[in-house]
């Protein structure tokens, strides 16, 4: 079974006209996502596997499926390593 991703509970997400901020709220570090990053953010935590997130990329912005799985492989490392997403069980 393929885990689930929930944002951190000291976290705090603000949607913005071009993607969205994030309020690390223990930390007080900000990060910014653009459209493309809330896409799949929004994916993620939706309850879709990281394969299916980056099938939803790819077929959105017409990408090789090669590239938007190394795409959003590579956005929840960053966003795991911050502490701004968790694994779900």
């Amino acid at each position: 079974m393929s885990a689930t991703y929930a944002l951190n509970p000291k976290v705090s997400l603000a949607e913005t006209d071009d993607g969205a901020v994030l309020l690390h709220e223990r930390t007080g570090r900000y990060w910014q996502l653009n459209a493309t990053g809330l896409l799949v953010l929004r994916s993620l935590t939706s309850g879709d596997s990281p394969e299916q997130a980056a099938q939803t990329l790819a077929s959105r912005h017409t990408l090789p499926a090669t590239r938007a799985r190394d795409d959003v492989a590579a956005l929840l490392a960053s966003l795991c390593s911050a502490d701004l997403l968790r694994e779900g069980r």
